[in-house]
C-alpha cells in the first residue's frame, strides 16, 4: 500500500503536472493586443476597411485602388527575420500571378526611413505602404497577437478571403492561395 512518503511524492507530481499544463497553456500563444475603441476587427467575409496609408514616396494610397483584385495583404517589419526571408516569395508570386488578377500590397509595421533603407537592398516590385506601431492597422485585420508576418487575402470585391499569421514557404503559401484563386 502507500505510505506517506509515497503520497506526498504521487501528490506532488500531480501538483507539478498540473501547473506545466496550466503554464503550457498560457505561454503557448500570443496574448490578445487590446483593441481601442471604434476599431473593428475583421474576420473572414467582413468588407476589407479602406485605409488610408502613405507608399514610399508619401503620397496617400488607399486599399480601394486594388479593388478589382486579389490582393495578398501582407504585413511586415525590416526587424522581423521571417518577413525578410518571404519577401522574395512574395515578390515572385506577384510577378507569377498577376494575369490571374493577383497583387501583393505590402504594409510595413515600422520607420519609413529605415523600409525606404531596406529596400534599396532588397527591392520588390509590388507596392510597400507604410503603416505604423501606434496604429497599427494589422489589427483592423484581424491580427490581434501582433504576429508578424501577418497576410489577408482579399477578393476583389473586397471581402476577406483568409487571415494567416506567420511566415510563409513555398508550399504553403501555394496551399493557402489555391481554394481561393481561379484554376490554372
Amino acid at each position: 500500500m502507500f505510505n506517506r512518503s509515497n503520497l506526498i511524492i504521487v501528490a506532488v507530481a500531480i501538483f507539478g503536472a498540473a501547473l506545466g499544463l496550466f503554464a503550457s497553456s498560457r505561454m503557448g500563444g500570443y496574448a490578445d493586443k487590446p483593441v481601442p475603441p471604434g476599431v473593428t476587427v475583421l474576420k473572414i467575409g467582413d468588407t476589407r476597411a479602406d485605409l488610408e496609408l502613405t507608399d514610399l514616396e508619401g503620397k496617400p494610397r488607399r486599399l480601394s485602388e486594388f479593388d478589382g483584385k486579389f490582393v495578398l495583404l501582407n504585413f511586415w517589419a525590416t526587424w522581423c527575420g521571417p518577413c525578410r526571408e518571404e519577401m522574395p516569395l512574395l515578390d515572385a508570386t506577384h510577378e507569377k500571378l498577376a494575369d490571374k488578377n493577383v497583387r501583393v500590397v505590402g504594409i510595413a509595421i515600422d520607420d519609413g526611413e529605415a523600409v525606404r533603407d531596406f529596400l534599396k537592398q532588397y527591392p520588390v516590385r509590388y507596392p510597400i505602404l507604410l503603416g505604423s506601431d501606434e496604429d497599427d492597422p494589422s489589427l483592423r485585420f484581424g491580427d490581434t497577437k501582433s504576429v508578424l508576418p501577418y497576410s489577408v487575402l482579399i477578393a476583389p470585391d473586397g471581402k476577406l478571403l483568409a487571415q494567416r499569421a506567420g511566415y510563409f514557404s513555398e508550399e504553403t503559401l501555394a496551399h493557402w492561395l489555391a481554394p481561393h484563386l481561379p484554376p490554372s
